[in-house]
């Protein structure tokens, strides 16, 4: 039996939770991607697999998809922004001028926004690029 998307994002969620690292969640999540193109959380999630991975490139191009589904997303947009600094892009006061006004539209996004950057650094220590979003959007 296959499993569905649904359960299969699902699953790969609470697998990087339990901090399995983005080596052996890069295909899984892939996979999703390829079976359901137009979910933005799976290539949102993607692009931050290949950021941790130090894969900017990928990071970027799915990044680009995530955004595109939904602008709304403040994590993709933070992802775009992650991935155009460590690909040495410009561009990015866009993406963190997006981040902040939806932070202040939705308090929420705020605490969870911080939440995923703290996790992040907690996983790489030395994320420059991903500190230097962070002091833009919380200082």
């Amino acid at each position: 039996m296959t499993e569905t998307v649904e359960s299969q994002f699902t699953s790969g969620v609470e697998r990087y939770k339990a901090g399995e690292g983005p080596d052996t969640l890069i295909p899984v999540f892939r996979d999703i991607c390829d079976r359901a193109p137009k979910n933005s959380p799976a290539w949102t999630c993607l692009a931050w697999l290949y950021l941790l991975a130090d894969k900017p490139t990928p990071a970027y191009k799915a990044a680009q998809k995530a955004v595109k589904l939904n602008p709304q997303d403040a994590q993709a947009q933070v992802n775009l922004a992650v991935a155009m600094l460590d690909s040495g892009q410009k561009g990015v006061r866009t993406h963190i001028e997006i981040v902040q006004q939806l932070m202040m539209v939705a308090a929420e996004l705020r605490d969870e926004v911080k939440d995923n950057i703290d996790e992040g650094l907690n996983r790489k220590p030395d994320w420059k690029s991903l500190q230097r979003v962070k002091n833009w959007l919380f200082e």
